[in-house]
C-alpha cells in the first residue's frame, strides 16, 4: 500500500510539472525560437529598456525585382514635405505643418535600425515619395508591405498608405487628399471602429469617371493589433487574375476578388429600376384587414375603467388622518441675504413628516385601485387575411443605360509614387522598411531581415510568464479564480497524499478497538475451559449422587419382592392359584432382568448426555426406576 502511495505522488508531481511547462509555452510565440529565453524573460523585467539579446542590425537588401524599397535607415533622402493646403477648410486648420521625424523606436529598438515617426497630434501631414520605376498592371502580380507601430496606443487616426496614380502634372510638393491615388492600403481607426482599408479608384470605361470601390472588411478582430503597442506587418497581395490577399505578421486575414467581393462591385446591375414608373393609387399593399362582417358583442362595455377602487380594502389601524405627510423644517432658518420684496415671503423647506415614519400612512385615507375584471377597452374587429392584396409595389425593371463589364479590373492607373497624408490624435506613429515588388520571396525576405529583427527583440525583452499572467489578470479579474483553482489542485493533492502526517484519531480508536477484542477471546477461551471444567465436576457429582440413589432403589425393590414371595408361601391357596401364583414370580423374576437393562440403557444414556443439566437426569432416571417398578 505504501508503494501505491508514493507512485500517486508522484504521477501528481509530474502531472503538475506538465501542466506548468504547457502553460509556458502557450505564452511563449510560437513563430520566434529564442535560446534562454527564462533568463533573457527575467532581465528584462529588471531593465526593459536593455535588449536581453545581442542583434547586429545591418540595412536590409531586397535580393530581386523592386520598384520602391525605403529603410529610412539614411533620413528622408527622396522623400518631398507637402506644402499645399486640403480644400474647403480655414487656411490654419488646413496647413499640412504636421512634423516628421526619423528615429528608432521607444521599446524594443534594433540598434542602429530607424523608421519615419509621425510626432504632432491633430493636425495635417502629408509626405510623398516617387518609386524607383512606375508600376503597370499587366501580368504581374503587386505586393506592397510595410511596417506600423502605434507607440502609444491610437485614439482615432490612420496609418495608411497612398500609391499615387501616374500624371503628368503629378507634383510632390502639392501633394494632399484630392491627389488622385489607385490604391490606399493600411490601418484606420476612430473610436471603437478598427479598419483596415484596401481601396482602389476603378475608372468606369463609358464615362472615364473613377470610382472607389472598398474591399470587405476582414473577418478578424483587429483590435489587438492597434493597442499592443508592437510592430506589425502589413501586406497586400494584388494578383492578375483579379484576386488579392491582405496579410498582418504574414498571416492572411482578409481574401476575395476584386469581381466579387468589393463595395460597391465593379460591375454595374444589368438592369435598373425605372425612375418614371410609379405606383398606382389602387394598389393594396396590406396583407391583414379587419373584418368587415365582425360585430362588436352586446356585453362589451367599452365604458369600463381599466381600474377600479378595492371595496374590500380597510383603512389600517394607526393611520394618521390629521397629519400631513410633509411639514415646514423646524431646523430651517431664512438666509441672510433673502430679500422679500424681490424674492417674495420666505418659506421653510418641505421635510418628510416625522410622525409618519412609525405610523402606517399619514393624510387622508383612500381605497387602493386594482384591476377591473369587467374592462375589456375598445373593441375592434379581428384581422383576416385581405383578400385584395397585392403584395408590396417596387419599380419595373428596364435596362440599365450606364452598363458595363469590366472582366479584369486588375488592370488599374499606372502607380508612380508613394504618399502618407494623415491625421491623427495620437503621435509617434511609426514607419519603416517599404517594399513595394512582383514577387512574393522577395517581400517574405525583406520581411525576415527587418521586421524579423524587431520581432525577435521584442519577444525576447517580453516580459516573464509572472507577469504575463498578472497582466492579463488586471484586464480579466475572473482569471485569478482560475489561477487559483490551477495552483491549489495539484498542491492540495500533494499535501492530502504525500505529506507525511500523524496517524488520525479514528486510525489509533480503531487500533485500540481491535487490540482490545484480541485479549477479550483470549479471556473468553480461558473461561470458557473454566466453565466445562466445572461443568464436569458438578456432572461427576450428580452421578455418583445418582449411582447411590440408584443402589437404594433397587435394594428397596428387592426387599419388596422378598416380602411378596414370604407372604405368597405364608398364604393358603389353591393349585391354580398357585400355578398362577408361580407364574405371577416366574414373570417377575423374567421381568428383573428387563429392568436391569434398562437401568443400564439408562446408564449408558446418562454418561453420553454428561453435558446436559443434572436435574434433567436425575428425573429422568427416577421416571425409568418407577417404570420398572411398575
Amino acid at each position: 500500500m505504501h508503494f501505491q502511495w508514493d507512485w500517486l505522488c508522484l504521477g501528481v508531481l509530474i502531472i503538475s510539472s506538465v501542466t506548468a511547462g504547457i502553460e509556458n509555452e502557450e505564452n511563449l510565440d510560437a513563430d520566434v525560437e529564442v535560446e534562454n529565453f527564462d533568463k533573457q524573460s527575467q532581465e528584462a523585467d529588471v531593465d526593459r529598456e536593455k535588449s536581453s539579446i545581442e542583434v547586429v542590425y545591418q540595412t536590409p537588401k531586397p535580393t530581386g525585382e523592386v520598384y520602391f524599397t525605403e529603410t529610412f535607415d539614411e533620413g528622408l533622402s527622396g522623400w518631398v514635405l507637402s506644402v499645399t493646403l486640403k480644400e474647403d477648410m480655414d487656411d490654419n486648420v488646413a496647413k499640412y505643418d504636421g512634423r516628421w521625424e526619423v528615429e528608432e523606436l521607444k521599446e524594443n529598438a534594433v540598434p542602429g535600425d530607424k523608421g519615419l515617426v509621425l510626432k504632432s497630434v491633430a493636425k495635417y501631414h502629408a509626405i510623398s515619395a516617387m518609386l524607383t520605376k512606375a508600376f503597370f498592371f499587366d501580368d504581374k502580380p503587386l505586393i506592397v508591405q510595410y511596417e506600423v507601430n502605434f507607440q502609444k496606443g491610437i485614439d482615432c487616426g490612420g496609418a495608411y498608405i497612398k500609391l499615387l496614380s501616374s500624371s503628368n502634372d503629378l507634383n510632390l510638393e502639392y501633394f494632399f487628399d484630392k491627389t488622385p491615388y489607385t490604391i490606399m492600403f493600411g490601418p484606420d481607426k476612430c473610436g471603437e471602429d478598427y479598419k483596415l482599408h484596401f481601396i482602389f479608384r476603378h475608372k468606369n470605361p463609358k464615362t472615364g469617371e473613377y470610382d472607389e470601390k472598398h474591399a470587405e472588411r476582414p473577418d478578424v478582430d483587429l483590435k489587438k493589433f492597434y493597442l499592443d503597442k508592437k510592430t506589425h506587418l502589413y501586406t497586400l497581395v494584388l494578383k492578375p487574375d483579379d484576386t488579392f490577399e491582405i496579410l498582418i505578421d504574414q498571416t492572411v486575414v482578409s481574401k476575395g476578388n476584386l469581381l466579387e467581393n468589393m463595395i460597391p462591385p465593379v460591375n454595374p446591375s444589368k438592369e435598373i429600376e425605372d425612375p418614371t414608373d410609379k405606383k398606382p393609387d389602387d394598389w393594396d399593399e396590406r396583407p391583414k384587414i379587419p373584418d368587415p362582417n365582425a360585430v362588436k358583442p352586446d356585453d362589451w362595455d367599452e365604458d369600463e375603467p381599466a381600474k377600479i377602487e378595492d371595496p374590500d380594502a380597510v383603512k389600517p389601524e394607526g393611520w394618521l388622518d390629521d397629519e400631513p405627510q410633509y411639514v415646514p423644517d423646524p431646523n430651517a432658518r431664512k438666509p441672510k441675504d433673502w430679500d422679500e420684496e424681490m424674492d417674495g415671503e420666505w418659506e421653510a423647506p418641505q421635510i418628510p413628516n416625522p410622525k409618519c415614519e412609525t405610523a402606517p400612512g399619514c393624510g387622508e385615507w383612500v381605497h387602493p385601485m386594482k384591476n377591473n375584471p369587467k374592462y375589456k377597452g375598445k373593441w375592434r374587429a379581428p384581422m383576416i387575411d385581405n383578400p385584395n392584396y397585392q403584395g408590396i409595389w417596387s419599380p419595373r425593371k428596364i435596362p440599365n443605360p450606364d452598363y458595363f463589364e469590366d472582366l479584369h479590373p486588375f488592370k488599374m492607373t499606372t502607380v508612380s509614387a508613394i504618399g502618407l497624408e494623415l491625421w491623427s490624435m495620437t503621435s509617434d506613429i511609426y514607419f519603416d522598411n517599404f517594399i513595394i515588388c512582383s514577387e512574393k520571396e522577395v517581400a517574405d525576405r525583406w520581411a525576415a531581415d527587418s521586421w524579423g529583427l524587431k520581432k525577435l527583440v521584442a519577444s525576447a525583452n517580453e516580459p516573464g510568464m509572472f507577469s504575463q499572467l498578472v497582466t492579463a489578470a488586471e484586464e480579466h479579474p475572473w482569471l485569478w479564480v482560475l489561477y487559483i483553482l490551477t495552483l491549489a489542485l495539484p498542491v492540495g493533492l500533494s499535501v492530502l497524499f504525500c505529506w507525511p502526517g500523524k496517524k488520525s484519531d479514528e486510525y489509533i480508536d480503531f487500533k485500540k478497538t481491535d487490540a482490545s477484542k484480541q485479549i477479550t477471546k483470549e479471556e473468553l477461551k480461558e473461561e470458557t475451559e473454566e466453565f466445562e471444567d466445572d461443568e464436569l465436576e458438578e456432572e461427576k457429582e450428580n452421578e455418583d449422587t445418582g449411582e447411590d440413589e440408584r443402589r437404594e432403589m433397587e435394594e428397596t425393590k428387592r426387599e419388596l419382592i422378598k416380602d411378596t414371595k414370604k407372604m405368597g408361601r405364608e398364604a393358603p391357596v389353591s393349585e391354580d392359584e398357585g400355578e398362577g401364583g408361580e407364574d405371577i414370580y416366574d414373570d417377575e423374576e423374567e421381568n428383573e432382568v428387563p429392568d436391569e437393562e434398562e437401568n443400564e440403557i439408562a446408564d449408558g444414556s446418562q454418561e453420553g448426555d454428561r453435558l446436559n443439566k443434572s436435574d434433567s437426569e436425575d428425573e429422568k432416571e427416577t421416571n425409568c426406576d418407577f417404570e420398572a417398578l411398575g
